[in-house]
């Protein structure tokens, strides 16, 4: 079955909307449920120098938990050194005071971003950075506007990696029991959707630029999620 896109209600909702914040709390638990932030820790892991400079710019965060998750892990251990810049993007920003006051204790400069994604990895203050994360956010564009924001991250990082619905009868079978943990209509409906748009193996990596000496990989990760890696050969993430 090919990609389908279609509305997501939660993106039509104002952030302020009680069905809004039932479903970023429920995101949460999805998340948590398929594991994210552990798919995105483990492919930066590799590629990751410890206590040098860095800057990380991540696409659509929504309310910032996926984001804060996967740097914790990435962190665990580590001594604070260099500067650490995080750049938070969303079109709708719902970072919450103490999830940005959580960061700054870990030793992140976070800046919020009120930007759509393209706009804002080619800003002179992003544009030239490590490390590019995106989590259950590519899958809202079709292929045409998916080659333009990945041109753009590529001129943004020498690292990205996304963590994707998985378009596939596991993925839908999912869906179904998200009812069973107390996922309100909003959620089930939007997360029916994500799927439809989902990726298999191959499709995210064929939008990619293909100059500049990246390697990419992409592949199956777990029962419902989907993870693209892409980097520079000999260059590690700052």
């Amino acid at each position: 079955m090919r990609r389908k896109l279609s509305p997501e209600i939660l993106d039509g909702l104002p952030s302020t909307d009680p069905r809004a914040i039932r479903s970023r709390r429920e995101l949460r638990r999805i998340n948590a449920w398929m594991g994210n932030a552990r798919w995105l820790a483990g492919a930066l892991r590799p590629r990751w120098r410890c206590g040098v400079d860095r800057m990380v710019t991540d696409l659509g965060t929504g309310d910032g938990w996926v984001t804060w998750a996967t740097l914790c892990r990435m962190s665990r251990g580590e001594a604070v050194e260099g500067a650490r810049r995080l750049n938070l993007v969303d079109q709708q920003p719902v970072v919450s005071e103490p999830t940005l006051e959580r960061f700054r204790q870990r030793g992140w400069q976070t800046t919020v971003m009120a930007d759509d994604a393209q706009t804002a990895l080619t800003r002179p203050e992003v544009a030239g950075g490590d490390v590019v994360l995106a989590n259950l956010f590519l899958h809202h564009f079709d292929d045409t506007a998916l080659g333009g924001l990945l041109a753009a991250a590529a001129g943004a990082c020498t690292l990205m990696v996304a963590c994707e619905p998985r378009r596939s009868p596991m993925a839908r079978w999912g869906v179904r029991l998200l009812g069973c943990i107390g996922c309100g209509e909003v959620t089930r409906h939007d997360a029916r959707v994500s799927v439809e748009a989902g990726f298999l193996d191959g499709e995210i990596s064929a939008l990619w630029p293909t100059d500049g000496g990246w390697r990419m990989t992409e592949r199956r990760v777990g029962p419902f999620s989907h993870l693209f890696v892409a980097w520079r050969e000999g260059r590690a993430a700052g």
